[in-house]
């Protein structure tokens, strides 16, 4: 829970659950970006680096810099879909920097790899809303109980942020739900 000064605790064990969490929602669609970009691995390496800290290792600078390389590939990305993989990747890589402030924005952090990847998969299907709503179904599945937790420890989500602000929302309220599997 937040305490007095407006933080959140987060344990080195949170952080990895949830950027487990979030490295596994990229991984679910970083073949969108792989197509489009063959000879770019820079998202691919940023899942990789989320998953190494996720299983144990080292939250330091080789994480925060494959994180920035994915943002940077998904500017090279010829397609709307492969860009959301990319920053799919790059939200997995950063889901290891949660900030343990209790404000709306770090539900951003929390989520943004399964909404992200969500929206990939929306525009592969012509931007049809129901592959992302059924897509955030499915990542709400993969959220394991720490992840809920840690993200109950945090207000909802803000509002804004175009169709993934909206998927994001979605998630957080899916994740929430008293009914939640």
């Amino acid at each position: 829970m937040a305490g007095d000064t407006g933080e959140i605790v987060l344990s080195k064990q949170d952080l990895r659950e949830v950027t487990a969490f979030a490295a596994a929602c990229a991984e679910a669609v970083i073949e969108r970006f792989e197509a489009d970009q063959p000879d770019d691995a820079r998202p691919r390496h940023a899942i990789d680096a989320a998953w190494e800290f996720a299983r144990g290792g080292e939250r330091g600078k080789a994480l925060r810099d494959t994180a920035w390389a994915a943002l940077k590939a998904a500017k090279s990305a010829d397609t709307a879909a492969a860009r959301e993989a990319a920053w799919a990747a790059m939200s997995a890589a950063g889901a290891a920097y949660l900030h343990p402030l209790a404000k709306a924005t770090q539900v951003k952090h929390l989520l943004g790899a399964g909404a992200h990847a969500a929206r990939a998969a929306e525009l592969v299907a012509g931007d049809e809303r129901t592959v992302g709503a059924e897509h955030v179904a499915h990542v709400a599945l993969r959220a394991t109980p720490v992840v809920v937790d840690v993200l109950n420890r945090y207000p909802a989500a803000p509002a804004g942020g175009g169709r993934v602000g909206e998927l994001i929302r979605l998630l957080d309220a899916a994740l929430r739900h008293p009914d939640r599997p």
